[in-house]
């Protein structure tokens, strides 16, 4: 047994006992569970898998002290009921509104922390990474840093704004439906039956195989596609509220049915509506990605995460992981959402720890 696995356990043995003997509960289970999968894949892989999982277990770490830190800046930084809230949260929930603010920073000030033009060729096609290009060349000779960066800005800006559209369409028409009921709930009720019957990926090939691959049929068509779910949520929300005695009050004072539904009726959906528009922009953005992986997303040259991971996915046969590191930009922001969604549903539904 080498020094350098002594150590290792010695360290998280130790690190296992101080939690115990102090009554850190989550902390002991972590890094005993740590110890436990570290000794297996010792066992099984040798020590080179060991420093593997060394690597790993010192990123999950970073990543636990930067959302810890952040967490705290947010606190000092904000004002005080936002503060309260912060102070409160999870760990994963302030390591996901950190990812979150990069990404924000990256699409926003894309030329400027790009050091390549989007589109420009630098290289040689497939150049390995230097001083110059951090990741290397694409299979034109672009930057992919550059191109990252500002798949940031496409990618993410074009998916939050099918959102947008697709989260104001849907959730307008289920709280008008459930508002109004009759046949304008059975009307709109039967369409979004029958546009939810339809494979959702199939039906975006086929649209856009007929109306073309252009940004704006692109996001209108993903719209559609997607304002049906938040219909159906929208629906049931406003479904249980519209039977409250408060709404009956207000119709009977005569009030108009715009003032119900942004009056009376959203103010008491907006927690699980804001939830359900995070998990709806992943459910777009991870779309988005799938279809220019495809070839009828977003359309070169315009640098897009999922069109990146295709154009360059012959380097994975010769070891190269730069295709890769798209792919796991799509899955960072992806799981950083979802940590905060989390977060806001725990919140938002009066549970305590």
């Amino acid at each position: 047994m080498s020094t350098f696995t002594i150590v290792f356990y010695g360290l998280m043995i130790g690190a296992s006992c101080i939690a115990a003997y102090y009554h850190q509960r989550s902390a002991f289970l972590v890094l005993f569970s740590l110890t436990l999968i570290s000794f297996l894949v010792g066992l099984l892989g040798g020590e080179g898998a060991l420093r593997y999982i060394v690597i790993a277990i010192g990123l999950f770490f970073a990543a636990a002290g930067l959302a810890y830190s952040f967490r705290e800046f947010l606190t000092q930084i904000l004002p005080r009921e936002a503060a309260k809230a912060m102070r409160t949260a999870p760990l994963t929930a302030s390591f996901g509104l950190f990812v979150i603010v990069v990404y924000i920073v990256a699409a926003l000030f894309a030329p400027v922390i790009a050091p390549f033009g989007e589109a420009q060729v630098v290289s040689g096609s497939y150049a390995p990474a230097d001083d110059k290009m951090l990741l290397g060349g694409d299979q034109l000779g672009r930057d992919m840093f550059s191109r990252i960066i500002y798949g940031a800005r496409n990618t993410v800006g074009i998916a939050l704004l099918t959102t947008l559209i697709a989260f104001t369409v849907g959730s307008l028409a289920g709280l008008m439906s459930a508002t109004l009921g009759g046949w304008v709930d059975q009307a709109c009720g039967r369409i979004v039956d029958t546009l939810m019957a339809i494979p959702q990926l199939v039906f975006a090939l086929l649209l856009l195989t007929i109306v073309g691959t252009d940004i704006i049929n692109l996001i209108l068509v993903i719209a559609l596609l997607y304002s049906p779910l938040v219909y159906r949520l929208a629906r049931a929300v406003a479904g249980n509220i519209v039977v409250m005695d408060y709404i009956e009050a207000a119709r009977l004072r005569g009030e108009k049915t715009w003032y119900l539904i942004v009056r009376e009726i959203l103010p008491n959906a907006t927690a699980p509506l804001v939830a359900e528009f995070g998990l709806r922009f992943c459910f777009v953005f991870l779309a988005i990605s799938a279809l220019s992986f495809l070839g009828l997303g977003i359309q070169p040259p315009t640098a897009d995460w999922g069109s990146m991971v295709r154009e360059n996915a012959t380097l994975i046969s010769f070891g190269e992981v730069t295709p890769l590191i798209p792919a796991a930009a799509i899955a960072l922001l992806t799981v950083s959402i979802n940590f905060v969604v989390d977060w806001m549903l725990h919140r938002s539904s009066g549970l305590k720890e």
